[in-house]
């Protein structure tokens, strides 16, 4: 793109209870059996009282010997939060780049991230041995960090300035992330990211984004 005008907004979006319902450890837990300690772990990290990255490292690791050939079974149940497709779709007509970051997995977030048309995603990746997960995440964990470090490149990317960034999330991971942007949302989110946000919608649907933007669906 050759200007930054080329790009009117570039929305970067948490995934688990974000742009999607569900929180996809925990649906992974539950096929490996480990469903109420991942649980309570999850809504501990997204609460900001444990780090993320070990939190996400110890409820991985509940997941050893799961079937890789249960992963399509399982992407299968995710389900799109309300307003979803039509946020994306409007952002489109205004010229706009929509994508995610997320803290869960590219196995479970590509087939739907093209389903819905994202510009850009990323995510962590599980090891896999013997077609069975090891229990451990490839590489760096995508954590506070790197959410903000995602939407600061894609803005240098599409050439958006920083005051047409807009971050959406739920939990403490995502604060880094909503204070790099331009603007900042809570979607239905912790306390502790409704204190720090912009803008707080409380209603699952996120055509309500549209408007905080100056946009109609």
């Amino acid at each position: 793109m050759s200007s930054q005008d080329a790009s009117r907004f570039l929305v970067v979006l948490d995934v688990d209870s974000t742009l999607i319902e569900n929180e996809v450890i925990e649906m992974l837990a539950q096929a490996a059996g480990s469903f109420a300690e991942v649980a309570e772990i999850t809504e501990r990290a997204m609460s900001g009282e444990l780090d993320f990255e070990q939190s996400l490292r110890s409820r991985v690791a509940t997941l050893e010997g799961l079937p890789v050939a249960q992963l399509p079974d399982i992407a299968a149940q995710i389900r799109l939060t309300a307003g979803a497709q039509q946020m994306i779709d409007t952002l489109h007509a205004n010229n706009s780049v929509v994508g995610v970051v997320s803290g869960g997995f590219h196995e479970l977030l590509d087939e739907l991230a093209g389903e819905v048309g994202l510009d850009f995603w990323r995510a962590n990746r599980l090891d896999v041995r013997d077609g069975k997960l090891t229990g451990a995440v490839l590489g760096p964990v995508i954590d506070a960090e790197a959410k903000a470090s995602a939407l600061t490149e894609w803005a240098s990317v599409y050439k958006v300035p920083r005051s047409r960034t807009v971050a959406v999330g739920d939990g403490a991971n995502d604060l880094q992330m909503m204070k790099a942007a331009g603007l900042s949302i809570a979607f239905d989110a912790r306390p502790v990211v409704r204190r720090s946000a912009n803008v707080a919608i409380s209603e699952r649907d996120l055509s309500q984004v549209l408007p905080a933007l100056g946009l109609r669906g």
